[in-house]
């Protein structure tokens, strides 16, 4: 396999706001990359995400409308996944945590792209082994999980899936550098390193608003001040979307066989509400007005 540093081109699959924010900084590193969706509505607003991110950065005088329009000049929108995918160096999977719909997308990236190009899963939880299983070449399959917002965020964990050869992964560290990050290497191990412990912590703290031992804004401050964590766990978790962190809950429940990660009663009725954190305007805070304000109730 060819180094890291001639990867030119990339496909980002799924434009929400991870995949859009990890084509972004695909695409800040120099690289020429395709944002995919089903629907051409849905890759537009993906971009419309990115343009909105850097004109954020222009407004705020950290980018300069001239970088502006040279990252936006690498990037396109497209919705047919062939058209995505076909001659690419690198291709980073951003879909929703389903292990069943991740694997049918890789047995179709995996007819199409070259057995050289990097394959790459941005899950937060599930196994990259298993998730490698369906793609020939497995060696060249690992996961890049990426923190939100990408463009933001520092950490990236580059999970080494069982067949993930050395190369491969010295190619994604190399790579990671590229891209401005700060990589960490962890095994592939249900939760890898930061979802399991920021899941854990994010649990904790929803099980303490439902048995009244302080309001969510209170116990995010405690670990804000008291343990310079940069965002409350609650907040966080409305950024991620509780829909997000039950699945994961139910899955490291599952394949740990572990009742710290049993889900909360009280998650279970948010999600059930469909009080979904930032998403949906309503979590363990008011975001209807676009920034996380405390409920008086």
């Amino acid at each position: 396999m060819s180094d890291s540093r001639t990867i030119q081109t990339a496909a980002v699959l799924g434009a929400g706001a991870m995949g859009a924010g990890i084509a972004q900084v695909a695409a800040q590193a120099g690289i020429r990359t395709r944002l995919y969706d089903i629907e051409e509505s849905l890759a537009r607003d993906g971009m419309a995400k990115i343009e909105a991110m850097l004109e954020k950065g222009v407004q705020k005088g950290k980018v300069t409308a001239e970088r502006k329009a040279e990252v936006l000049a690498l990037l396109e929108p497209v919705w047919n996944l062939e058209c995505a995918v076909s001659g690419v160096d690198l291709v980073i999977e951003a879909a929703p945590e389903k292990l069943s719909l991740k694997q049918d997308i890789f047995k179709r990236v995996a007819a199409i792209v070259s057995p050289e190009a990097l394959i790459a899963t941005n899950t937060s939880s599930l196994s990259v082994t298993e998730l490698a299983t369906v793609v020939p070449n497995p060696e060249r399959f690992l996961g890049l999980h990426f923190f939100n917002p990408p463009p933001l965020m520092k950490l990236l964990e580059v999970v080494r899936g069982e067949k993930t050869s050395k190369q491969v992964l010295e190619r994604a560290l190399e790579l990671s550098e590229r891209m401005g990050k700060s990589p960490i290497v962890v095994k592939d191990a249900p939760g890898f390193a930061s979802s399991r412990l920021g899941v854990t912590l994010g649990l904790e703290a929803i099980r303490m608003v439902e048995e009244g031992v302080a309001s969510a804004a209170d116990i995010d401050t405690a670990m804000e001040l008291g343990y310079r964590h940069p965002m409350g766990p609650l907040k966080l978790t409305d950024m991620i979307g509780l829909d997000v962190r039950l699945h994961i809950s139910e899955y490291l429940a599952e394949t740990l066989d572990d009742v710290r990660f049993k889900a909360p009663a009280l998650m279970r009725q948010m999600v059930a509400e469909g009080h979904l954190g930032r998403k949906s305007g309503r979590g363990f805070y008011d975001w209807s007005s676009g920034h996380p304000e405390p409920f008086n109730d």
